[in-house]
């Protein structure tokens, strides 16, 4: 492997060898890096580079761009690090698709649904970089998968603080990924399972009953598959919710990345019909601090209203009447059984709705609204149908000032409370 570059703001021709990897990273704000592809071929996580095309890059990118006859490349502006690695586990990710694809083509023929397989690991090893792999190199093959995103942590789908599904259509953008058109999104309301498991498996079941619906009425989608991102929980509580999305989703294949422990685990749990795939993770993966997984967080939210550079949106600011609204969190206290009537079971109070009067504390809050048409349990199964979030609360006059992707009316007046913020910098 090279050694890695003193930061500098130049011109630099990069030659590589087949099989090879130029990896980069950018951490400075305001930053901006342009890649173009001089000659050869080149792809960025299984989408191919365009010869002569300039991409951008800004803050937080982390890039690595493989090669399998050799390239040349241009890279200008500051990187934080830069270098050619020659060991790189593309090979294996690419042997992975292939048995993939081998399932859906059997699948094809026997009329059957194609592979589900769940991708598994501890942070920071590079799930959602091989869940992007995988499908755009199932799309470039004309399939047509499913994306589940059940890391409720960094949420590619959707905000964070949602689990989701999205048909995947086309390879993704390089600088912006797979477009988001009509995702499939349930409010979780927090950044970690561990916040509410009896909530997060709820939904999870939800979800995957929803997906399999959904898969038998498009044929096409049902040979392709689901790819399954999962969240860095994987230990106790956070293990037994990997086992129950196996069985809820029927997983055929489980990819395993960098933990022998739980590879082992999962073998012994399993059942033998399900394939399980230790594989190595990129030495390009970086594990990232609890402050930049946050602002990763804050990231997300913000791009939700405002769009990325590329693409800027222009959100609403609105006064909603509390008489207008009706808004719930879900979870109250337990009660203890001295409380309750004799023989009387305390009833689940993890996945109860309760309604919370506008308060103070709802300044900066995001609020989920929800699909539901009446205020039951249908709230917390029902998906999703956008965000807004709160910026002022006025008492006097009884309203709150909310920020909104579209303008008056809101679709409907039923919405969840989400524990994540949002602090409006514009």
């Amino acid at each position: 492997m090279a050694a890695e570059s003193e930061k500098k703001s130049v011109v630099q021709e990069c030659k590589l060898e087949a099989d090879s990897e130029l990896r980069f990273e950018i951490e400075s704000k305001h930053e901006k890096v342009y890649l173009i592809l001089k000659s050869g071929m080149a792809e960025v996580f299984g989408t191919e580079l365009v010869k002569g095309k300039t991409y951008e890059f800004s803050s937080g990118a982390k890039v690595a761009v493989f090669t399998w006859q050799g390239c040349v490349l241009e890279l200008k502006g500051k990187t934080d690090v830069h270098y050619v690695a020659k060991e790189t586990p593309m090979v294996i990710y690419t042997n992975c698709h292939a048995a993939l694809e081998k399932m859906r083509i059997n699948a094809e023929k026997d009329n059957k649904k194609g592979p589900t397989t769940m991708i598994v690991g501890p942070m920071d090893v590079g799930k959602s970089t091989l869940c992007r792999i995988l499908l755009n190199y199932a799309v470039r093959m004309s399939r047509r998968p499913i994306f589940v995103d059940l890391d409720v942590g960094q949420g590619q789908i959707s905000i964070p603080g949602t689990i989701g599904a999205l048909l995947i259509e086309r390879p993704a953008s390089i600088d912006e990924g797979f477009s988001q058109e009509a995702p499939l999104v349930y409010h979780f309301g927090n950044k970690t399972p561990s916040a509410n498991t009896a909530l997060f498996n709820m939904i999870l079941t939800q979800l995957a009953t929803t997906v399999k619906e959904r898969i038998e009425v498009n044929k096409k989608t049902k040979m392709s598959g689901v790819i399954i991102n999962t969240c860095g929980w994987i230990k106790g509580e956070g293990y037994k919710s990997l086992l129950h999305a196996a069985t809820v989703f029927e997983v055929d294949v489980i990819l395993v990345l960098d933990q022998e422990r739980l590879y082992n685990e999962l073998v012994r749990d399993i059942p033998n019909f399900v394939k399980v795939v230790l594989l190595p993770k990129s030495g390009g993966v970086v594990e990232r601090s609890k402050s930049a997984r946050s602002e990763t967080r804050d990231q997300r939210i913000r791009e939700y209203f405002y769009g990325s550079p590329k693409n800027s949106l222009y959100p609403h600011s609105f006064d909603l009447k509390w008489s207008e609204i009706k808004i719930y969190k879900i979870g109250a206290p337990a009660l203890p059984d001295s409380c309750l009537p004799l023989g009387m079971k305390a009833e689940d109070h993890l996945t109860k709705l309760v309604q919370v009067t506008p308060n103070p504390g709802l300044l900066h809050h995001i609020l989920t609204i929800s699909f539901a048409e009446k205020d039951d349990d249908d709230m917390i199964k029902s998906h999703v149908a956008g965000f807004i979030c709160v910026s002022n609360v006025d008492m006097e006059r009884q309203t709150i000032t909310v920020l909104s992707p579209q303008h008056k009316p809101i679709p409907n007046n039923f919405m969840l409370l989400s524990e994540l913020q949002f602090m409006d910098s514009h």
